[in-house]
């Protein structure tokens, strides 16, 4: 039987990470035969055909940051590199291209676990990019690990890459879930709600205080259900099922244009993209349809 979650992007994977643990000589030349690269021109991913994995030729003299040694898949060097913006127009063509990463995994214009392996990339990338000056002292660091550490040559410190934890839960009261839609989200899309954890917070307790600050619902029982990589820029969603003990909805306008309560019926029409009143569901990639789904099939 076929695994729900295999729909959600990002999360296959066969990439034999590197690591800040591993020697400077693991680090495999650039230019090794056989190596893959993944470049990013801005926002955008190069693109030759279904794959993502373009010769470190390719590149020459394009990349104007630092160079990460992914890992190995399938026995072959992995590394990744940004270019400026404006490179994007130089692979336009028949069979190449470029295309930011929520349209690729939208689109699956890649296989599932290359996709996994583009999240690591840009996560990576966009961490160097954020992180070029020590945090301790301000001196500019260098890279180190194949880009899985910077450090400073003025106070030593040693900076790694980081990942901040968001809990994203579907919350349910009998048989009725609530789905809330932010400001910024597409017509007509309603969600799960979510948050990011905050210092020295379970995941439990997370989920409380979100649902609560978006919707004055206050929330009972909460359930571990899987979770995805989110690379925007370096997010990993922690999906939840919640009881409501509350039913009345207070929405503060600075976090969500509305939420409601929803029946499976609805939550279901919802999926199918039938809802009368045009309501829309995240897209399978996401965690929220994951967990919409198995609500409408009464696994939550």
């Amino acid at each position: 039987m076929t695994d729900p979650r295999d729909t959600l992007g990002f999360v296959r994977n066969r990439l034999d990470r590197h690591s800040a643990e591993q020697p400077e000589e693991a680090v495999p030349a650039f230019d090794a035969p056989d190596a893959h690269l993944v470049l990013l021109c801005g926002d955008r991913i190069v693109l030759r055909g279904a794959t993502a994995l373009i010769a470190p030729g390719d590149a020459a003299d394009l990349a104007d940051g630092p160079r990460v040694f992914l890992g190995h898949r399938d026995g072959r060097p992995v590394f990744a590199a940004a270019a400026p913006a404006e490179v994007a127009e130089r692979f336009a063509g028949d069979e190449v291209r470029t295309l930011d990463l929520r349209s690729i995994a939208t689109e699956s214009a890649v296989e599932a676990e290359e996709l996994g392996l583009l999240a690591v990339a840009k996560s990576m990338l966009d961490w160097h990019a954020r992180h070029g000056f020590c945090a301790n002292c301000g001196t500019a660091t260098v890279v180190r690990a194949g880009g899985f550490r910077r450090e400073c040559p003025t106070c030593a410190a040693h900076h790694f890459p980081r990942v901040d934890p968001v809990v994203i839960m579907l919350v349910r009261r009998g048989d009725a879930c609530l789905l809330g839609r932010g400001p910024h989200f597409r017509p007509q899309m309603y969600s799960c709600l979510a948050g990011f954890l905050e210092p020295g917070e379970t995941i439990e307790d997370a989920v409380r205080r979100e649902v609560f600050e978006e919707t004055h619902i206050r929330v009972g029982a909460v359930t571990y259900r899987t979770s995805q990589p989110w690379p925007f820029p370096s997010s990993l969603m922690l999906g939840c099922a919640a009881e409501a003990l509350d039913e009345a909805i207070v929405t503060d306008p600075k976090e969500l244009e509305d939420a409601r309560w929803f029946d499976r019926a609805a939550v279901a029409a919802m999926l199918a993209g039938s809802h009368p009143e045009g309501i829309q569901a995240p897209p399978p990639m996401a965690i929220a349809h994951y967990l919409m789904r198995a609500f409408v099939a009464g696994e939550t």
